[in-house]
């Protein structure tokens, strides 16, 4: 990929200056070119996915068709067609296109972009700068930017695959439209698998390849065309026919058996779970391999380790949901292959921890309780006591405050009338909650008064 985003050369540029971009990501690729280059979608109606973005009338579709001018960040996992998006804009403003890549690109290289873009804009010629990973500019490099985007000396296309509310500074944010692009769907991959293989940009249907074959290119590509487009011409580098052995072999991995859409992807995601509830870290290590090896969408794993730290630990060790809430984080912020480690780390962690459903059972005997109808008013010294005529209501009259009180708990009822002394709570002796269990029965005594009343339900 070296040298794919740098502005390429014109003769009229003198040394060291900025370069006009006649060609580029505008211009038609090589036969030589690799093949997810060549098969890059030169028109709107050729982008595959991304459909939430390209509805009839909003921004990027106006601003691929030509109409309108606003400087856009786009934000989405790799393989997902950021540059696409950037080229064909570039293609549709008939502007001049300038390429910087984040990587090597300092304050200089960018205000000398913005010196050529402001001398071209006298002539009435617009630029269209395209910044790749924009999330590695400091913050002085995303400055340098600022005057020039809100001024439309360059129509800026950024491209990055973290979450640029993290990684940009917020006047660039503030002066560009935020589109986050989402992965492909497996049948977005096929249809840019299919489209190649028949394309004269690409095999132009010199190449046969199985559905097993393709089946396997899929659950590869993680929702990343361009890793789909890499699989299969490495495939097909030396063959005519592609089989399942053929993309094994060009990919040095070899084929899970796994649907992500079918009986496969339940009972892997349930032995998954059930692993962790039932303490076997082993296993629950094996399914999650066999997950990220079929290209399972990585944020559906974290949602189910977030699910399971509350499900099956919860306050048997609070750090559980922290854990799982903080490879969810990585999933998103970093992304694939890196977050694989995240999602490892907290599935040990939550195979490991102590296991309690307590946490279940509270808001189930809560919720029964609720929709029994078991929810009268509201006791009157806890309500809303902030507005005039509060008072000669009884709002707020007799309510104690738990912080005048040196241990910070005062007997006080709490519940409505019907719902005192029972008990929705109730902790194990696992973990935490060994801890938490003899606490819980202190506070009930003193909050409920000295005497417990505890009502069965």
């Amino acid at each position: 990929m070296d040298g794919l985003f740098d502005p390429p050369v014109d003769p009229r540029a003198g040394a060291g200056g900025p370069t006009p971009g006649a060609d580029g990501l505008t211009a038609a690729p090589k036969p030589t070119a690799p093949l997810a280059v060549r098969m890059r979608p030169q028109t709107l109606d050729e982008i595959v996915g991304q459909q939430h973005l390209l509805g009839d009338g909003s921004p990027l579709r106006r601003l691929i068709s030509g109409v309108g001018a606003a400087s856009v960040l786009l934000y989405g996992p790799p393989g997902t067609g950021k540059t696409t998006m950037a080229s064909l804009i570039a293609r549709a403003t008939g502007g001049r296109f300038e390429a910087l890549s984040a990587l090597s690109a300092g304050v200089k290289e960018v205000r000398a972009v913005i010196d050529v873009a402001r001398r071209r804009l006298i002539d009435g010629q617009q630029t269209v700068l395209f910044i790749d990973e924009v999330h590695r500019f400091s913050k002085t490099q995303q400055d340098a930017l600022l005057d020039a985007v809100e001024n439309r000396i360059v129509l800026l296309v950024a491209a990055t695959t973290e979450n640029p509310s993290f990684s940009v500074v917020a006047p660039l944010l503030s002066r560009s439209l935020v589109l986050q692009l989402r992965s492909l769907t497996d049948d977005d991959i096929r249809e840019v698998l299919t489209r190649a293989v028949a394309d004269p940009r690409g095999l132009d249907g010199q190449v046969e390849v199985t559905e097993a074959a393709y089946d396997h290119l899929v659950a590869v590509a993680g929702g990343d065309a361009r890793r789909a487009l890499t699989a299969l011409e490495a495939s097909a580098d030396s063959a005519t026919h592609v089989d399942l052995a053929d993309v094994e072999t060009a990919i040095d991995r070899a084929a899970v058996r796994y649907d992500r859409d079918g009986d496969q992807h339940y009972d892997v995601t349930s032995a998954f779970i059930k692993s962790i509830r039932g303490s076997d870290v082993d296993a629950a290590v094996h399914y999650l391999a066999r997950m990220i090896a079929a290209g399972e969408d990585p944020r559906f794993i974290a949602r189910r380790l977030m699910i399971h730290a509350s499900e099956d630990i919860g306050m048997a060790d609070p750090t559980a949901l922290q854990t799982a809430v903080a490879a969810a984080q990585v999933v998103n912020l970093v992304g694939m292959p890196e977050a694989k480690l995240a999602l490892t780390q907290a599935t040990i962690h939550l195979a490991t921890a102590p296991k309690s459903a307590g946490v279940v059972s509270a808001i189930g005997a809560a919720l029964a309780d609720v929709e029994a109808g078991k929810a009268r008013a509201v006791p009157a010294h806890l309500r809303d006591s902030h507005y005039a005529g509060a008072k000669k209501l009884g709002n707020g009259v007799a309510y104690r405050y738990p912080h005048d009180h040196p241990d910070g708990v005062v007997p006080q009822q709490y519940p409505p009338d019907e719902l005192v002394g029972v008990d929705y709570y109730e902790p194990t002796d696992h973990g935490l909650e060994r801890e938490i269990g003899p606490r819980v029965a202190r506070l009930r005594s003193i909050v409920r008064g000295a005497v417990t009343r505890r009502r069965s339900r």
